[in-house]
């Protein structure tokens, strides 16, 4: 009998484990899982009700049922409501307003529920969220106000706008080779002035004001200027054994994979490989404008060097031989300037340092941001007198001329860059066109705001 007792408890033991694994194994099975569905979305959208809305919602058990609803004033429109016979873990809402909407205010809110396959408390698990929507079907109030006479190929113009938009999300001036120029805070609320540039190595030159909401809404106005298209230089370079040997090897020793090459294979990594990476450092460096408003930029003319002559153009587009066979090119992205060695450089305008270090071909360089986006550059220094950080006043001595660098005589590279764009230094080295071209344009916008 204790035999059969003992036999019974046992028995009874394993089933009820048995039975406690079953419940547990189904308890965590993922058909009971208790996890709700995901809605991602943000609390805040604002829709202009012509691109549909994107919502998506995801669940692991897989999502068998999902509506959304959209409420406005005392509307309440079921934008899309589905049962799914097959729950999937992804859906991905491609929410449309009825053609018959008529938003009774800038203000709706859209309801999202969600519920999935699970078999937790038998109906699954829900979710619920609410987003707040703000109708926009606007486009933003754009207008030009006035702008240089006419832009040169290498060179600058002043851009002056009025753009106003309760949501304005972003605005810029959009040009035909895809770079984008970004515009100041200027004068009074809602006007923006903005310096753009046509690269020397563009062909053609269009420039768009382009402003968005937050909506989506785009407003678009054209920049209508004159073009002066204008033929640069082409050089033709024939290189030393001297030079290959000396400068170029000095500049190559830094990168180890030069260390097998020919010398015209380090000459040729140097000029436009180690340019690119030098250059790119200075399009980041230069492409930043302020974001405070500015009621107006005066300017002198650029004369960093006393009593120099010019040694080499902007522009030119130089064709480097060795032994009559062409081997690399590049363009000559400044103006070379020369006068005595280590002569001293001096700024012509106030401005801050925003780099003040050894930058591969350029050697040593400072360059200084002197505020809507126009930097000036020094480069082949053999000493620089400034730190970053540190704000320079005109007439300042900053560096003095050298050879560091890509660079065999002592001279200044002098460069003039229009967010991230070198541009011709010339003109800004000209009082008459910083007169025409940004002193009267600046001058005459003003007027035509206190007349509005």
């Amino acid at each position: 009998m204790r035999r059969k007792s003992k036999k019974g408890i046992y028995l009874f033991v394993i089933i009820l484990l048995a039975i406690g694994a079953g419940v547990y194994a189904l308890y965590t099975s993922q058909s009971f899982e208790r996890e709700s569905p995901k809605i991602a979305a943000p609390g805040k959208i604002y829709w202009n009700l012509k691109k549909p809305l994107t919502i998506t919602i995801t669940d692991n058990s897989g999502i068998k049922e999902y509506q959304a609803v959209l409420h406005s004033g005392s509307q309440s429109v079921t934008l899309e409501k589905q049962m799914l016979s097959n729950p999937q873990k992804k859906v991905m809402l491609q929410l449309k307003p009825p053609s018959t909407f008529e938003p009774q205010s800038r203000s709706a809110s859209i309801e999202i529920s969600a519920v999935d396959k699970s078999l937790w408390k038998f109906s699954g698990n829900r979710a619920k969220k609410t987003i707040q929507i703000v109708i926009d079907t606007k486009k933003p109030n754009l207008s030009l106000v006035d702008n240089s006479y006419s832009i040169t190929k290498g060179g600058s113009a002043l851009v002056v706008f009025y753009c106003k938009d309760p949501n304005l999300d972003q605005v810029y001036i959009a040009t035909n080779f895809g770079k984008k120029f970004y515009a100041e805070p200027f004068y009074k609320d809602g006007y923006y002035i903005a310096l753009i540039a046509w690269p020397v190595m563009q062909e053609s030159f269009r420039a768009d004001i382009i402003a968005f909401d937050k909506a989506g809404n785009k407003a678009r106005s054209h920049v209508p200027l004159y073009l002066k298209n204008r033929r640069y230089k082409t050089s033709k370079i024939n290189l030393k054994k001297s030079f290959l040997e000396g400068k170029v090897e000095d500049l190559a020793v830094d990168f180890p994979k030069t260390r097998n090459m020919s010398p015209i294979e380090k000459f040729k990594y140097v000029n436009e490989t180690v340019r690119q990476m030098n250059e790119k450092l200075i399009h980041t460096l230069t492409a930043a404008v302020p974001k405070e408003r500015i009621n107006g930029f005066t300017l002198r003319p650029f004369y960093p060097l006393k009593n120099a002559a010019p040694v080499a153009s902007f522009g030119t587009h130089r064709y480097y031989y060795y032994n009559g066979k062409l081997v690399s090119e590049s363009y000559h992205l400044g103006l070379d300037l020369a006068s005595v060695r280590r002569a001293p450089i001096k700024a012509s305008n106030r401005g801050d340092v925003v780099f003040a270090d050894y930058n591969g071909i350029y050697g040593n360089m400072p360059i200084i941001s002197h505020g809507l986006g126009l930097y000036t550059l020094y480069g082949h220094c053999s000493t620089v007198l400034v730190k970053k950080g540190e704000s320079v006043a005109r007439g300042e001595t900053i560096a003095k001329t050298g050879n560091t660098g890509l660079a065999l005589g002592d001279h200044l590279h002098f460069g003039i860059l229009v967010q991230g764009v070198e541009v011709r230094p010339e003109e800004w080295m000209d009082a008459r066109w910083i007169k025409a071209n940004i002193t009267d344009v600046i001058k005459e916008a003003k007027k035509i705001i206190d007349q509005e």
